[in-house]
């Protein structure tokens, strides 16, 4: 690390310690050229997911909008908060434990599809009816049939 006083790169760490609930490490450092002691902080450097949208364009990745997306599928059915709520966690978690930086709109589509479908056929069919486009009843009825 370079003295922000003499500019040198020689220093040692006096003391170091979490802060910010284990998300930083402050440390105390010395610099081996002019003696004066200095704080830095070093944190974990996250790339913000993108969603990688149908037309091609990329948007920051937005908790929000899964949870809003389940919340109005589930309008007025039998589905608590809290079990929405733990859908879009799951999903969320998934999303983090396979993709780095960017995420498809169709594989957060699908994974919302098996949230709804675990939950609710109802809710699975609204949200699968905007999802995927129905044009006609019997995409209704595949759509019933692949929930069951």
């Amino acid at each position: 690390m370079r003295c922000p006083f003499c500019k040198v790169d020689k220093d040692k760490v006096v003391d170091s310690r979490s802060s910010g609930e284990g998300a930083v490490v402050r440390r105390r450092r010395e610099c081996l050229n002019c003696g004066r002691r200095f704080t830095t902080y070093e944190r974990v450097e996250e790339t913000p997911l993108r969603v990688v949208k149908k037309d091609g364009s990329r948007v920051p990745f937005d908790r929000e909008k899964i949870l809003v997306g389940i919340r109005k599928a589930c309008e007025k059915r039998p589905v608590s908060a809290e079990q929405i709520e733990h859908a879009v966690a799951r999903i969320e978690d998934q999303i983090n434990k396979n993709y780095d930086r960017e995420v498809p709109s169709t594989d957060i589509g699908e994974m919302v599809m098996e949230a709804l479908k675990r939950l609710d056929t109802v809710a699975y069919v609204r949200f699968a009816s905007v999802y995927r486009e129905f044009k006609d009843p019997e995409d209704f009825v595949a759509a019933i049939r692949a929930a069951k």
